[in-house]
């Protein structure tokens, strides 16, 4: 059995939301978090999350790995062919961070550097990989962890869906316990919260809408940018 809880926001400084959030009848939840300036990264993202609600209702996918790499990809050239008919779009893109529940196990696909991260048994733990300039960096020892939080182009993304003709992507599947917390979320969130703070939302007994709790810690940390998550808690029947 799955507990959701979905929440997007445009935090207190930003003028537009470029997020897009995601949850299917299909058990597929996705976090996209749009670039490209004014308008574009709010157009880019919602193309890629419409695509995937359109692929989904069409029937016929196999939700597999494979399956979500193909439906990223299919966002990739529905952004590109947006950019073909409105020229002035160049530029633009999204991360796209995907998961599916499917029995005990769980599919994830992503690009970018949104974030899924599960918390099982008291310990938290990022599962997917930042797709950035400073994470390059920090991977081959050139910074520290603590030297990227601080550096000017720690959002300058290497790999985004929308900008080339093909995108790499990351998948992986985990087996499910019963209690795992799934959260997807937008850097708008860990950019404003550390880790032990999103954990201690994560583990509070008795909220409702985990999601929307993780909102009001991001803007009391500054709100600087557009903040998305979606929480979702497994337990078997």
């Amino acid at each position: 059995m799955l507990k959701v809880s979905k929440a997007t926001d445009i935090g207190l400084v930003r003028r537009l939301n470029e997020d897009s959030i995601l949850c299917t009848p299909q058990d597929v939840f996705v976090v996209a978090d749009g670039m490209g300036g004014h308008v574009a990264g709010e157009i880019a993202s919602h193309i890629f999350t419409g695509t995937v609600n359109k692929r989904l209702s069409a029937g016929e996918m196999v939700l597999n790995q494979d399956g979500l790499r193909k439906l990223v990809a299919d966002g990739n050239e529905a952004i590109l062919d947006s950019i073909k008919k409105y020229p002035e779009r160049d530029g633009m893109g999204t991360t796209a961070t995907m998961l599916h529940i499917e029995g005990k196990t769980a599919f994830w696909a992503h690009v970018g550097d949104s974030r899924l991260y599960l918390l099982r048994q008291g310990d938290i733990k990022q599962i997917t990989n930042d797709h950035t300039y400073v994470a390059e960096l920090v991977a081959n020892g050139s910074i520290s962890t603590a030297q990227a939080e601080e550096h000017p182009k720690r959002n300058m993304l290497v790999r985004a869906v929308g900008v080339d003709d093909t995108v790499e992507v990351d998948t992986g599947q985990i087996e499910i316990e019963t209690g795992d917390i799934f959260l997807l979320c937008s850097d708008g969130l860990t950019n404003m919260v550390t880790l032990p703070a999103i954990q201690a939302v994560l583990e509070t007994d008795g909220c409702d809408d985990k999601a929307l709790s993780l909102m009001d810690v991001a803007k009391a940390g500054g709100g600087l940018d557009n903040i998305s998550a979606i929480v979702v808690e497994y337990y078997e029947k």
